[in-house]
């Protein structure tokens, strides 16, 4: 496969999965922000913050209002990571890779742009945020179904899932760190009534609500929910869920080379020293600390996948 077409699957998929995410992260911050009594300012400067979305924001924007952050996530002008951004620059990798993916696949590419270029055409009120958002995440799931139902497991099935679950594993860190920002300035109300309420946003922002309920019932608090979602093997979103995904689809991809790929070796590294210990051993190292790790090594992960594939060949 020609390194452009394999940047162009991973891509692809790593935008969709963005927007999806961008969107949760969004109704994290809602959720959170009616559960506080005082300004929600300091709530949408986390999740931008946890965006990545914080400087570009600050630049157009004196003050973090919410109705600004809002917008600004949701269709920016200036903001390339926003969800009306980040659907059109699928599109174009879709339409780069246009021979390489099935017609079903690219008709529902298309469909969430179109969808996405109707809701976001103008500002969102609060009203219909709730709505718009379900049906961006509907949009984008309705591509991976196309995805999972109609595609060859071949090099093309795995570079596109690659880009899901390193995007998916970067929003699972980063929804974490937006809950660790909005414990700072009042580290005393940890274990109270508001506080797992917000701990319950964060498992319905990332759909893990009912997944949690089974495994520890209702007696569940925010340690077995942090740890849900960074060690449980068998939730979609969690970090080490994603990270095996991401070992496994790099092993087809390296199946009959002699040795290992080195983004192989570094997603080993990352899952046997930071995924493999206990919870008590996180918050002793810090859990923003680890989340901060945690994402450098992402991200240094998805530089060496379009190194050792030659991405742009």
């Amino acid at each position: 496969m020609l390194g452009k077409t394999a940047n162009g699957l991973f891509w692809m998929s790593r935008y969709l999965e963005r927007a999806e995410n961008i969107a949760r992260l969004v109704e994290t911050g809602q959720r959170i922000a009616l559960t506080r009594l005082s300004s929600s300012e300091e709530e949408w400067t986390s999740v931008l913050r946890s965006a990545g979305s914080l400087n570009g924001f600050s630049d157009a924007y004196a003050t973090p209002n919410p109705e600004a952050a809002i917008d600004w996530m949701l269709r920016g002008q200036d903001n390339h990571s926003s969800i009306k951004a980040c659907i059109s620059t699928a599109r174009q990798n879709a339409r780069l890779v246009r021979t390489a993916i099935t017609g079903e696949v690219w008709e529902a590419v298309n469909a969430t742009y179109m969808t996405a270029t109707k809701l976001l055409a103008r500002k969102v009120n609060e009203r219909d945020l709730p709505s718009t958002l379900a049906a961006i995440r509907q949009n984008t799931s309705l591509v991976r179904g196309m995805i999972h139902g109609t595609m060859l497991r071949n090099d093309i099935y795995d570079f596109l899932r690659l880009g899901t679950f390193v995007e998916r594993a970067n929003n699972t860190a980063r929804i974490l760190d937006v809950k660790y920002h909005v414990l700072l300035p009042s580290v005393s109300a940890f274990g109270s009534t508001i506080d797992n309420v917000q701990w319950e946003s964060i498992l319905r922002s990332v759909s893990a609500g009912g997944g949690f309920r089974m495994e520890y019932g209702a007696e569940g608090g925010p340690q077995e929910i942090t740890h849900f979602l960074i060690f449980n093997k068998k939730m979609p979103r969690s970090l080490a869920f994603c990270v095996g995904k991401i070992k496994d689809n790099l092993r087809y991809l390296n199946a009959g080379e002699p040795k290992s790929s080195e983004s192989l070796r570094k997603v080993m590294h990352l899952e046997h020293a930071y995924l493999s210990h206990g919870i008590d051993e996180v918050f002793d190292f810090g859990l923003h600390d680890f989340i901060v790790k945690l994402l450098e090594l992402l991200t240094d992960i998805a530089m060496q996948i379009q190194i050792d594939y030659r991405a742009y060949e």
